[in-house]
């Protein structure tokens, strides 16, 4: 059952951690490497650069919540909602594809129970 989970590749869970700076004062951020894919990924999407898109995000955080009491935490968290977004992309574009076959195999079927080609 965790054959999946317990064959994933050490360098995926080994950390790194990297100097950010944030509102002008540099800080580290211990991440596991896979999130830091991750958060690369995120970032390339909207054209940034990693640090970029992990101060725009520091930023946004302290103006909705006032502060970022774990910086590490909340990426982490980011990642895993990008990953779920994506999986609900996916499986909405899969239903919007099997709908699009499956409309005009309907349409065939109702068009011969009719006597219609």
């Amino acid at each position: 059952m965790c054959h999946m989970y317990a064959s994933t590749d050490p360098a995926k869970y080994e950390c790194t951690t990297r100097s950010i700076r944030l509102q002008g004062s540099v800080t580290s951020v211990r991440l596991e490497n896979e999130f830091w894919d991750i958060l690369n990924e995120i970032a390339a999407g909207q054209s940034l650069t990693t640090v970029q898109f992990i101060s725009e995000l520091h930023q946004e955080v302290i103006e909705i919540r006032g502060e970022v009491p774990n910086l590490a935490s909340l990426l982490r968290v980011a990642c895993a909602v990008h990953q779920q977004n994506a999986i609900q992309e996916n499986v909405i574009q899969g239903n919007a594809a099997q709908q699009n076959v499956a409309q005009p195999a309907a349409e065939r079927l109702s068009r011969a129970s009719l006597g219609i080609n």
